[in-house]
C-alpha cells in the first residue's frame, strides 16, 4: 500500500527538480537527460500502485539530482539541491514507516540521516582521487556576458547598461591589488582588422620563443578568481602571476585559457610571480602591422605623416596630443558611424564615442604609422567589498566595467598598454563609469542601479558564494598538496586511510542514530485515557500489566458499581475515537474527541460522589 504522505513528498521533490531544470543550461545534453529522468519519475509516481513503483521513481529522482548538482555547482542551486535531497529521503522514510508519523517527523528524521552522513561525505570528498572531465565539452554559443571574439562600435556600450557581476577577485590582502587606475583585467586579444571591426586571430610568434610562466615560488601570495559564465574560453587576469591549476595555461598573446566549457561559472587561483610575464616580450607578428588600406583615408594620411617624420616614441606622443587636444567626448550614446570610413567619421567628425571607439581608432593609427599594435578587451576597475562575518574581502567587477584598450610594441619595452580612453575621460579610469559620465544626465539615466537596502545582503551572499566556490575548487593539484602535507611519505596508504575512516564514520553514524532514535511516547488519545483512569487510584483500582480496557472497566464496575455507567461511556467513546477508520472527516473526529472529554468529566463527577471506602479484596481460600 502506498502511503499518501510519501506520494505528496515525491510530488514536492519533483517540483524542486523542475525548478532546478528551469535554471540550467538547456544546450547541455546532460540537462536534457535530467529532464527525461524527471518526466519518467513523474509518470511513475502518478501511476504508482505498489511501494516498489514509488521506490523506482525515487531512484530516478536521485540520479537526476546528482546530474543537476554537477551542472549547477553554485551556492544557490546547492541549497535547493540539499532541500530536494531532504524531501526525497523523507518520502522514502514515510513509505517505509507505514504511515507512522507526520510531515514534521519525517523531515526531522531525514535531516538527522543527512547530518550523520556528513562525515562520510567529507571523507569521500577529501580522499577519493579527483578526476577531470570524462569527455571534452564543446564551446556553446549562449552565455550571460557580452564580450566576444570581435569588437564592433557600440558593443561594449551595451554591456555598460548591465549592472550584474562579471567577476570577483579575492586577494590574500587588499593591498595586494593594484591602484584603481591600474586595474586592467585582460580577457581577449583582437589583432585582425578589416576596416570596421576587430577580430581575434590565432596565436602568433615562433613557438621556440614562447616560454610558459615559471612555477610559483613557495609561500607566494594567492588570489581566488570567480568568473561568471562567458562566451569566451579565455579567463580574466591581470597578465601576471602563475595559475595554481596546471590545466590553465597562458598563451603567447597574454591570454589565459582553462579547461572549462563556457556555460559554467569558473573559479581558479593565481599565485604572485617575481618574474615579468613572458608574453610581454613575445615579438609581434607581421599581422600586427596590417590595416585595411584605403578604408579610412584621412586616418591613414595622418599616420603616414607621422611615420615619415617622427620616431616611434614621438608617434605615440603625437597620438596622445591628438586625443587630448581635440574635443573628444566620452558617451554611451555615440552617433552611428556608417560603413564607409567609420574611423575617419569618428576622428575628424563626431569625436563622440565609447572605449572601443578610442581603442579601435588609436590602434589603427599606430599600425598605419608603422608601430605594431592590437586591441585588448576585458574589464577595468572594480569596487572593493570589505571583509565581513561570512568571508574575506573581494574586488567586485561588474559587466558595466567592460572595457577596451590598446597594446603597442616598443622594441626596448615589449608590449606596452596604452589606453586612449584615459586621455579623454581620466575619471572613467580612476573612479569608474559613472564618474566618466559626470554631468551627462542622458547617459547617466541609462545606467541601472539596484536597491540600496539590498546591497549589504547581496554582499554577504557573495562572500558565502566565494567561500563555496573556493571549496569546490578542490582539484587534483589541491588534493596532492593536502595528501602530501597530511601523509607525507605514507602517501601510498591513502586508500587504507579512506577505508579505515569510512569504517569509523559508519560506526559513529550508527551510534548517533541509535541515540537519536525517539523513545516511544503515548499519543494524545492514550494520555487522555490514562488521565481518566488515574481518577480510580483512590479506589485502589489500577490497570494490571496486559489487562485490556474492557476487562479493567468490568473489574472496576464490579468493585464500585456506582461507576459502571461512567466506565461504560468512557470505554465506548475511547474505542470509537481510537479505532475510527482512516480518512474520517475532521468534524466527526472533533465530535468523537468531545464525546471522550464528556465521558472523562462524567467519570470525574461520579468518582467524587462515591465516598472513600476500603475496597474488599477476595481472600485466598484457607488450606485444608
Amino acid at each position: 500500500m502506498i502511503e499518501p504522505l510519501a506520494r505528496r513528498l515525491q510530488i514536492l521533490s519533483l517540483s524542486l527538480l523542475a525548478l532546478q531544470l528551469l535554471g540550467s543550461d538547456w544546450q547541455s545534453p546532460l540537462c536534457w537527460g535530467s529532464l527525461t529522468l524527471v518526466v519518467m519519475a513523474s509518470l511513475k509516481v502518478r501511476n504508482a500502485h505498489r511501494p516498489a513503483d514509488l521506490r523506482r521513481g525515487l531512484l530516478a529522482q536521485l540520479i537526476a539530482l546528482g546530474v543537476l548538482a554537477g551542472l549547477n555547482p553554485n551556492l544557490g542551486p546547492g541549497l535547493v539541491q540539499a532541500a530536494t535531497g531532504l524531501v526525497l529521503v523523507a518520502g522514502l522514510l514515510a513509505q517505509e514507516s507505514g504511515g507512522a508519523g507526520n510531515l514534521r517527523q519525517m523531515l526531522s528524521r531525514s535531516g538527522q540521516l543527512l547530518v550523520v552522513c556528513l562525515p562520510l561525505l567529507v571523507l569521500l570528498f577529501l580522499f577519493i582521487p579527483r578526476l577531470g572531465p570524462l569527455w571534452p565539452q564543446a564551446e556553446l554559443g549562449r552565455a550571460r556576458t557580452g564580450l566576444s571574439e570581435q569588437l564592433d562600435p557600440g558593443s561594449i556600450a551595451q554591456l555598460a547598461l548591465d549592472p550584474s557581476p562579471a567577476l570577483r577577485i579575492s586577494p590574500a590582502q587588499e593591498q595586494d591589488l593594484p591602484p584603481a587606475d591600474q586595474r586592467y583585467w585582460r580577457v581577449r586579444v583582437l589583432d585582425r582588422f578589416d576596416g570596421q571591426r576587430w577580430r581575434a586571430g590565432a596565436s602568433q610568434g615562433p613557438a621556440q620563443a614562447w616560454a610558459p610562466p615559471a612555477p610559483a615560488p613557495p609561500g607566494a601570495a594567492q588570489q581566488l578568481w570567480l568568473v561568471e559564465p562567458s562566451p569566451l574560453s579565455a579567463l580574466p587576469w591581470d597578465g601576471s602571476g602563475v595559475p595554481l591549476n596546471p590545466q590553465i595555461t597562458s598563451t603567447a598573446k597574454g591570454e589565459l585559457l582553462g579547461p572549462w566549457q563556457t556555460q559554467e561559472r569558473r573559479s581558479y587561483g593565481l599565485a604572485a610571480s617575481n618574474q615579468p610575464p613572458a608574453w610581454q616580450r613575445q615579438p609581434p607578428a607581421r599581422s600586427d602591422l596590417n590595416f585595411a588600406a584605403g578604408s579610412n583615408p584621412q586616418l591613414e594620411a595622418l599616420a603616414e605623416g607621422w611615420r615619415q617624420q617622427l620616431p616611434p616614441a614621438q608617434r605615440l606622443a603625437a597620438a596622445q596630443a591628438l586625443f587630448q587636444g581635440q574635443p573628444f567626448r566620452y558617451t554611451l550614446q555615440p552617433p552611428p558611424l556608417g560603413e564607409v570610413a567609420p574611423l575617419d567619421r569618428f576622428l575628424f567628425g563626431s569625436r563622440a564615442g565609447f572605449c572601443e571607439h578610442f581603442a579601435s581608432a588609436f590602434t589603427d593609427l599606430m599600425r598605419a604609422a608603422g608601430l605594431p599594435a592590437r586591441v585588448v578587451v576585458g574589464y577595468q576597475g572594480g569596487s572593493w567589498v570589505p571583509r565581513n562575518l561570512w568571508g574575506r574581502g573581494y574586488l567586485e567587477v561588474l559587466q558595466q566595467d567592460a572595457h577596451a584598450w590598446s597594446e603597442v610594441w616598443l622594441a626596448d619595452q615589449g608590449w606596452v598598454r596604452i589606453d586612449p580612453t584615459a586621455w579623454v575621460a581620466p575619471a572613467r579610469i580612476r573612479a569608474g563609469l559613472r564618474s566618466g559620465l559626470a554631468g551627462q544626465w542622458a547617459d547617466l539615466g541609462l545606467l541601472r542601479q539596484g536597491l540600496p537596502w539590498l546591497r549589504p545582503l547581496a554582499r554577504s551572499w557573495t562572500n558565502l558564494d566565494l567561500a563555496w566556490s573556493q571549496l569546490l575548487n578542490y582539484d587534483q593539484a589541491s588534493q596532492d598538496e593536502l595528501m602530501q602535507r597530511w601523509l607525507g611519505p605514507l602517501r601510498s596508504w591513502q586508500g587504507m586511510v579512506l577505508v579505515v575512516g569510512l569504517a569509523l564514520a559508519l560506526t559513529l553514524a550508527v551510534g548517533i542514530l541509535s541515540l537519536l532514535r525517539p523513545s516511544p511516547r503515548p499519543d494524545q488519545q492514550r494520555r487522555r485515557l490514562d488521565r481518566s483512569l488515574s481518577r480510580l487510584a483512590r479506589f485502589q483500582l489500577v490497570p494490571q500489566p496486559g489487562e485490556t480496557l474492557p476487562a479493567f472497566c468490568q473489574r472496576a464496575a464490579a468493585q464500585v458499581p456506582e461507576l459502571a455507567a461512567s466506565l461504560k461511556h468512557l470505554q465506548s467513546s475511547y474505542e470509537r475515537l481510537r479505532f475510527a477508520p482512516r480518512g474520517t472527516p475532521r468534524d466527526q473526529e472533533r465530535a468523537l474527541s468531545r464525546d471522550l472529554g464528556a465521558a472523562d468529566r462524567e467519570l470525574a463527577a461520579a468518582s467524587r460522589r462515591v465516598k472513600r471506602r476500603p475496597v474488599e479484596r477476595p481472600q485466598p481460600p484457607e488450606p485444608r
